[in-house]
């Protein structure tokens, strides 16, 4: 009988395709974008400021840039200073996993043991 659940689960499943969890990681769920969503939160940064505080190679960084770009969470500016400066922040839909970022580092607090991360 047990088998018929999982077989009757399993279709419900292929019908209705991924969950939503599943679908938003595929879009935020690499370790770079999740890092350069964080480090955008506090406000506009020049590339070499993500950069460093990342710790990014300039190439990563430019191809997760153009990636949270292309999915509408981070906008690019430009300025004409000698030399140009680009410059990154959240769109509104980018924004708006602040609260998402909240809630994981609140779980993090008190169900992952920092302890066991460092070793």
């Amino acid at each position: 009988m047990a088998a018929e659940s999982t077989q009757e689960e399993r279709d419900v499943f292929e019908d209705d395709g991924p969950c939503a969890v599943v679908d938003s990681m595929e879009q935020i769920g690499s370790q770079w974008r999740l890092i350069v969503l964080h480090e955008l939160q506090s406000g506009e940064q020049r590339f070499n400021e993500l950069k460093e505080s990342t710790d990014a190679s300039s190439r990563t960084l430019s191809r997760v840039l153009d990636d949270l770009q292309e999915l509408d969470f981070v906008d690019r500016r430009m300025e004409a200073d000698a030399p140009v400066a680009t410059y990154y922040s959240l769109t509104p839909k980018g924004r708006s996993l602040c609260p998402v970022f909240d809630a994981i580092e609140s779980w993090a607090d008190e169900w992952v043991d920092v302890g066991s991360r460092d070793e």
